[in-house]
């Protein structure tokens, strides 16, 4: 298939006639969305889904397999999916090591997603998903024996361990019924007008092509391909994977101008569209395990707190709370646009010295930070295939999903 580039400048029918039909629900975009956002933040797929040829579709614009993802009505999906991530970073088993003890507080749960998910910021995995709407979901990871389940039904979030026995219990933190309505009034009211805003905010900075077409977990699927236009990125191409009958992102591959593998290369190795058992989100505590409640939940146990606590600080904690937090931020520029924007801050003090150090922490700053000097003096880039961060000995610091060149660039002009 030809690759249908779209310009900054958006086509095709004009927004009186998309608001003509009956408007969709915001509650539509939820399952696409959130599928197409775990995969870009946590997870990939290795490279070896058995594909038996690109199959034959209608030709399809940018713009028009946009619409088809804004509007894909998908509310429930099961399915596996195999993940691989390579941050480009060094191995952190000695790090950890070197950190042991360091924190001086408590341990808090094995079964704590905070801590346990931050295992797909590298490595290959294999999960399992179920979604029925935006108040159901689970997501299993599969590590040999073992099983670790996060596990969200309707107020409740329950997260699992099975290596450990551990159990973690949280409420859902969100401000209810008006927070959604709110979300579901700024959110564009058809998948057309979502198509503009997204091509309206690539402008001239991003190539957006159909890229072919590929056969992923068995379904026939168009590849949406973005591409940075500006030189400096460390981006060389996102590409996703949409189910061509339903919309449904499948597979999403983010690559880095390094080559080698994928940053991030998430997709499906099967799925299906049905809606799951209702018994697939039903949890509860395995007899003998130990359980343990989010800080929220557990300051309420204990202190007996109101279910309101934290909603007024001015009234719980006095009018002077927060005083000397005026300045936080305000020494922030960004520098650029696009691409190869760059954050700009003052740390107020000079880079410390990391001598007196573990050993292994001292080996894991050495592994991936380059030691560089320009008009700006001198500091350390260190170094990801993806975010670079430029602190110069004075203390200023500059970070971006650009290269070392350009993060040099940016402290030299700084001066």
């Amino acid at each position: 298939m030809a690759a249908n580039e779209v310009p900054g400048e958006t086509v095709g029918e004009s927004r009186d006639e998309a608001r003509g039909g009956a408007r969709r629900k915001a509650s539509r975009y939820v399952v696409p969305v959130a599928v197409a956002g775990v995969a870009a933040a946590t997870i990939g797929l290795v490279p070896a889904l058995a594909a038996s040829g690109d199959p034959d579709l209608p030709e399809i614009t940018a713009q028009q397999l946009i619409e088809k993802i804004a509007g894909s009505e998908t509310q429930t999906l099961s399915g596996t999916f195999k993940v691989s991530t390579d941050l480009g970073l060094p191995a952190l088993g000695g790090l950890a090591s070197g950190l042991g003890g360091l924190g001086g507080g408590a341990v808090s749960s094995t079964a704590d997603p905070s801590q346990k998910l931050t295992e797909l910021a590298s490595g290959t995995h294999t999960l399992r998903l179920a979604a029925d709407g935006p108040e159901r979901q689970r997501l299993t990871l599969l590590d040999g024996s073992d099983e670790y389940s996060l596990i969200h039904n309707g107020d409740d979030l329950w997260a699992y361990d099975s290596k450990s026995n551990e159990v973690f219990h949280e409420k859902d933190a969100s401000d209810g019924p008006a927070a959604g309505e709110k979300e579901k009034k700024e959110l564009p009211a058809t998948p057309k007008e979502l198509a503009d805003e997204v091509l309206k905010a690539a402008g001239d900075t991003t190539s957006i092509t159909v890229d072919g077409t590929a056969k992923v977990a068995g379904r026939d699927a168009y590849q949406l391909l973005i591409k940075p236009k500006q030189a400096g990125s460390t981006v060389a191409s996102v590409k996703i994977a949409v189910d061509a009958a339903n919309g449904t992102p499948l597979k999403f591959t983010l690559s880095s101008v390094e080559g080698g593998k994928p940053v991030v290369d998430a997709g499906f190795t099967k799925v299906d569209f049905a809606r799951p058992d209702a018994s697939v989100f039903a949890f509860e505590a395995p007899k003998g395990a130990k359980v343990t409640e989010g800080a929220a939940e557990e300051a309420r146990k204990q202190e007996k707190l109101p279910e309101d606590f934290g909603k007024d600080f001015e009234k719980e904690f006095g009018k002077d709370f927060g005083k000397g937090f005026e300045d936080f931020g305000k020494g922030l520029n960004v520098i650029g646009e696009g691409w190869t924007t760059i954050a700009r801050f003052d740390t107020g003090a000079p880079a410390p010295e990391t001598d007196e150090a573990p050993k292994e922490i001292q080996g894991f700053l050495d592994s991936f930070g380059d030691e560089v000097t320009g008009k700006f003096g001198s500091g350390t880039v260190f170094k990801t295939k993806l975010v670079n961060a430029l602190l110069t000995d004075d203390g200023k610091v500059y970070v971006g999903a650009v290269t070392k060149d350009a993060l040099v660039d940016a402290a030299n002009a700084g001066k």
